[in-house]
């Protein structure tokens, strides 16, 4: 199965309105990153045991871990969890910015490092979404 055909279905078996709203959001996220490399992670590791929530990953960055290895990732991703959708922007150094510049602006949503987390897109503002994807893209741009 492609990658394309591994995100409509993990869409499709949410249920709605958490279906229609993540549909939207894929495709807010394709509009703000248009020519991004899309990924799909089950949530298993290499021995077939979950280890996350299956989540859509956009873009490209390569992570460097201490010991000195490098990875490459995805900048931006989205996951379905018990009460809604979590967005994470990953390669922000600062755990404490997306809450500080971004937070009071964005509406109903827990902000936690790198991930916002919100019950439904009715809940949250768009712009200040789309604005916090921007930034974080930035970073790992970079």
């Amino acid at each position: 199965m492609s990658i394309d055909e591994q995100i409509k279905a993990y869409f499709a078996a949410q249920p709605e309105p958490k279906r229609s709203d993540m549909e939207e959001l894929h495709r807010i996220i394709l509009e703000v990153m248009p020519k991004c490399r899309l990924w799909f992670l089950d949530g298993k590791d290499d021995s077939g045991k979950t280890v996350s929530n299956p989540n859509v990953g956009y873009g490209t960055q390569t992570i460097k871990y201490a010991n000195g290895n490098t990875r490459e990732f995805y900048q931006v991703g989205i996951s379905a969890n018990t009460i809604g959708i979590s967005v994470y922007i990953l390669g922000i150094e600062d755990r404490k910015y997306l809450a500080q510049a971004y937070g009071k602006d964005l509406g109903k949503a827990k902000i936690t490092g790198y991930c916002i987390k919100f019950k439904a897109l009715s809940d949250i503002r768009i712009e200040t979404l789309k604005a916090a994807i921007r930034y974080g893209v930035d970073q790992t741009a970079i």
